[in-house]
């Protein structure tokens, strides 16, 4: 359980990265109340622990539906994850610009409304994560299947937890941090993601060699 919450945790909190999030949530949200905005953070980070939950527990039937193996998904999300992280230590602040211009344009109406789209999906656990929640999800080992799910689990919750801290305290997380604070923060979680990344994709093609090798 322990070794599956610390591998899953890091994952998904790099790739969901609420840090940089709130500071997009706060100017998405301007126009309203900070007791809005409270609820809204509330609202996302409940959606968002629903999100991950459902991918990370049906991962396994979805590749088994696709006929893809582990290894295989092991190898392309490694691939995937190395490649967004290299992007994302790059430019952080282009993929900020382009999630705010998503939000921006779809964000009115009631909190009700907002709190699952565009603020759940695709602004916070967008298509990156939900890839991330499968391959954790697929990737359980033979034995011990219980304290496994239990430890990504309990990732996913303190994930979904750490979304309604920042995006509740946003003003004060952009007073504290500031712009540049926000993009160093995703730099580093960048590389730890690529690191994550790389480890996938060796776990991978070691899981492909290893019955060629034994012959």
């Amino acid at each position: 359980m322990l070794d599956a919450l610390l591998m899953a945790f890091p994952a998904l909190f790099t790739i969901v990265n609420p840090i940089a999030g709130a500071f997009i949530f706060r100017e998405a949200t301007s126009d309203r109340t900070h007791s809005e905005r409270g609820e809204l953070a509330r609202r996302v980070g409940v959606y968002s622990l629903i999100v991950m939950l459902i991918a990370l527990s049906a991962g396994s039937y979805v590749l088994a539906v696709f006929g893809i193996s582990i290894a295989a998904l092991r190898i392309a999300g490694g691939l995937v994850l190395a490649l967004f992280a290299w992007e994302l230590l790059g430019a952080p602040e282009r993929r900020e610009d382009r999630k705010q211009q998503q939000v921006s344009q779809a964000i009115s109406g009631p909190p009700d409304d907002v709190a699952f789209f565009p603020l759940t999906l695709p602004f916070t656990t967008g298509p990156g994560t939900i890839s991330v929640a499968v391959a954790l999800g697929a990737g359980h080992p033979p034995n011990g299947i219980g304290g496994f799910y239990a430890g990504v689990a309990l990732a996913a919750v303190l994930v979904a937890a750490t979304i309604m801290m920042f995006y509740s305290y946003a003003d004060r997380l952009s007073n504290v941090l500031g712009r540049s604070g926000s993009r160093t923060v995703t730099r580093l979680s960048a590389f730890l993601l690529f690191c994550i990344g790389v480890q996938l994709l060796i776990n991978g093609i070691t899981a492909v060699l290893q019955p060629l090798l034994a012959r």
